[in-house]
This record gives structure tokens, sequence and C-alpha cells, in this order.
């Protein structure tokens, strides 16, 4: 299950991304957009998260993972779709020399700090 170093690095990242002049602060969520040939599996990266991020300042963020399509693009007459079914041949010319635009990713696209509570701020 890669999906377990996959939340250890996201929560590495995330960590290290909150400025030090901020405190001690929570992160309420983190925003990934993954592709679907990223081969990650989106309710075992959460289960992961919650896992990995336990004693740090992500512990109880949400995890938000938006599902990216595969989209290419045909090398021989530039045609460009989103890929929905098994076969990667271009529905134009029919040509199998096709480049891919999108569907790989596996990026932090936010990170959300979690608001002060009031009530607690004199405690």
């Amino acid at each position: 299950m890669h999906e377990m170093g996959i939340a250890l690095q996201i929560v590495e990242i995330a960590a290290a991304s909150i400025p030090t002049d901020l405190g001690n602060v929570r992160v309420a969520r983190v925003n990934l957009k993954v592709g679907k040939l990223a081969a990650v599996v989106p309710e075992s990266l959460r289960f992961c998260f919650s896992v990995a991020s336990k004693d740090t300042p992500l512990d109880g963020a949400e995890l938000n993972i938006a599902e990216l399509p595969v989209v290419a693009r045909c090398k021989q007459c530039n045609y460009e779709w989103t890929i929905t079914n098994p076969v990667f041949k271009c529905g134009t010319c029919n040509s199998g020399s096709l480049e891919i635009l999108s569907g790989r990713e596996l990026d932090i696209e936010s990170i959300e700090i979690a608001e002060e509570d009031k009530n607690d701020s004199g405690k």
C-alpha cells in the first residue's frame, strides 16, 4: 500500500509549509489534486493520512481529494479528449501516438489553517 508513503509525504510537506511566526496552529484541510493515472485509492489515502497525521499540526485535518481525468492529445492530428475507457487511441484518426496532458498529477493544491477559537484565546 503506497498510500501510506504518500500520506507521510503530505504530512511532512504540509507541516513544513506552516509559517513559524504563526505559532501553534492547526491545519483544518489539505486540498489535493490526484490524477486517475496516479494509482491512488482515495479512501485508502484518507485512512493513511488520518493515521500519519496523528500528533502533528494536521491531526484531525480533512484530506480533500479532487480527482482529475486523463486528458490526451493525438500527436498526429492534435485532437484533445478525456479518456474514459481503457483504449488509448485517437477517436478522430485512430492513431496510437498520444501525449498524456493530465491524469498523472499528485499535487498539494492548498493547505487551510483552522481559525483560532475565540473562546480559547485567553486560556
